[in-house]
């Protein structure tokens, strides 16, 4: 009995000193430094580790961007320690876990699908996350534009990355012809400066992935309905999450397209 109690308590002795070990390393650190409403987490770095692979793996990908700082971009490798990581703090990393399935796990379809007619340009992307923009006040460019190269308004079809069920759709004067789609998980998934919709949308309508939403186009930038012709051609992406303290914050899509860009669907246009 006595030897039975001994070892208990090693063993407590020894689960305790592990802990405070993680917990004291700057190597485990950031779970502690970062929250997923920081501007780490919002800028969504998934590097071309994730974004070039297959299926998620999100408990190795909370892992990967706790050890490096939440920027993948230069990493090259899975090793990590996820054992150790939800050791220290459980709760914490767990919530981490579900703000990106929250993010990514719904997403299944790149929204410009690909040309079958091998003549047509493709499209283009490139991270402009928190780009300055001054009409209606300056600000940060909270999205990405995929541009509609070399071809008008109405060319490019937009299709919903997600299920869901429309929130919001029709004008603004920042955004053009929207549409809005709360993704089942709750990410809000925003495209904006749409030429035209595929059909008459309503608030409350159901989508599927892959479903036709509308057009790319260059609406936006007025207060008049239908104006065109202020910007470029392009698709802007939107992704928005709730927080604990927000009721909505905004996350860099790039790299999130950048991931789905091996998934996309085949039309002919």
């Amino acid at each position: 009995m006595m030897m039975i109690l001994l070892l208990i308590l090693l063993l407590s002795f020894f689960h305790v000193t592990m802990i405070d070990y993680l917990y004291n390393n700057p190597t485990y650190y950031q779970l502690d430094a970062y929250t997923y409403e920081s501007d780490d987490f919002r800028s969504m770095r998934l590097g071309n580790l994730i974004a070039e692979s297959g299926p998620l793996d999100y408990d190795l990908l909370t892992s990967l961007m706790i050890e490096h700082n939440y920027d993948l971009t230069d990493v090259k490798d899975t090793a990590c320690h996820t054992d150790r990581l939800l050791a220290v703090k459980p709760a914490e990393y767990r919530k981490l876990k579900q703000a990106y399935e929250t993010v990514l796990g719904d997403l299944k379809f790149f929204p410009i699908p690909d040309n079958t007619n091998a003549a047509s340009p493709p499209v283009t992307f490139e991270n402009g996350w928190m780009d300055k923009r001054t009409y209606g006040g300056e600000r940060g460019h909270e999205g990405c534009d995929i541009m509609g190269t070399e071809r008008p308004r109405g060319y490019y079809p937009v299709v919903s990355m997600s299920d869901g069920i429309v929130e919001k759709v029709g004008w603004l004067e920042k955004g053009g012809w929207r549409i809005g789609i709360r993704a089942p998980g709750g990410a809000y998934l925003y495209y904006a400066h749409l030429y035209g919709y595929s059909r008459q949308w309503q608030e409350g309508d159901a989508v599927k992935a892959g479903e036709l939403l509308g057009f790319m186009g260059d609406t936006g930038y007025s207060t008049v309905e239908g104006t065109t012709g202020n910007f470029e051609v392009h698709l802007h992406v939107g992704i928005y999450m709730k927080t604990d303290h927000e009721d909505e914050m905004s996350l860099n899509p790039y790299w999130v397209l950048k991931y789905l860009q091996k998934y996309r669907l085949k039309y002919s246009y």
